[in-house]
């Protein structure tokens, strides 16, 4: 009498497959077709005898084993580029494609495992907070501007003050560091933003002597908008861009 062994459980045919590959230690892109028939066909036929339940989807996977090994029998074809086609492509590819998935479950099966030790604090925020209003509304405040229509403005000024330097002078002499203090700057600009009440962006530009002073100036009138010190309004597309004192400036 047999003694009876208990067969390791698959999935699937594909499954299978793969086991009997890492078994062997082949190149998946390169089976032993024979090889790899003859130990699933051995395999099948013991689970003949355990469970007939579970056989379709194996035989015909046993089917499709037999038919490339009988391809690889026969003299190669060759496709329309001229290439010898193999008849273990498809099954290679369904092979990786199934490995891939696999992997895939694992890797979920872990993160499932890691997230049942994970502890979740229900949300606690203070009434005062949640109640909580910015002061400024930004897109208020930026309505119908946008930073290409600021820098558009910025472009043209620079391009201005570049056509003021002589191109002869400007090869002569020395080079001086000039020196800015922003936040002096920023007073002069709060000031006379608050003076005039209401000015002329591009103008406010051009009254400035020196690039740096431009862009320092440029600086300062962004940094005015993100306190909700100023406000910049356009009163037509590709108009001026005017500035205007907020209350309390």
């Amino acid at each position: 009498m047999g003694i009876p062994v208990k067969l390791q459980v698959f999935e699937g045919p594909l499954d299978l497959l793969l086991h009997l590959i890492d078994k062997n230690k082949v190149n998946i892109y390169d089976i032993p077709i024979v090889e790899i028939t003859n130990q699933y066909l051995e395999y099948i036929q013991e689970m003949k005898r355990q469970d007939l339940n579970i056989m379709s989807e194996f035989l015909v996977m046993a089917a499709t084993l037999i038919d490339i090994k009988s391809k690889m029998l026969l003299p190669k074809e060759v496709n329309e580029e001229g290439e010898e086609e193999d008849p273990r492509q498809e099954l290679v590819e369904k092979l990786l494609e199934y490995k891939l998935y696999k992997f895939m479950s694992y890797e979920l099966k872990d993160r499932e495992e890691d997230a049942a030790f994970t502890m979740y604090k229900v949300p606690t925020i203070p009434e005062e907070v949640a109640k909580y209003r910015p002061t400024v509304d930004i897109d208020e405040l930026l309505d119908g501007l946008t930073l290409s229509k600021l820098h558009s403005v910025f472009k043209t000024i620079m391009k201005k003050q570049e056509s003021r330097i002589d191109p002869i002078r400007s090869k002569f002499g020395t080079l001086e560091k000039e020196e800015v203090n922003m936040d002096e700057k920023m007073e002069d600009v709060r000031t006379y933003i608050k003076d005039a009440r209401k000015c002329n962006f591009r103008e406010l530009l051009e009254t400035q002597c020196s690039k740096m002073q431009v862009v320092i100036t440029f600086l300062v009138i962004l940094e005015l908008m993100k306190e909700g010190s100023i406000l910049i309004h356009q009163e037509e597309i590709f108009g001026d861009i005017f500035i205007t004192a907020a209350e309390g400036l």
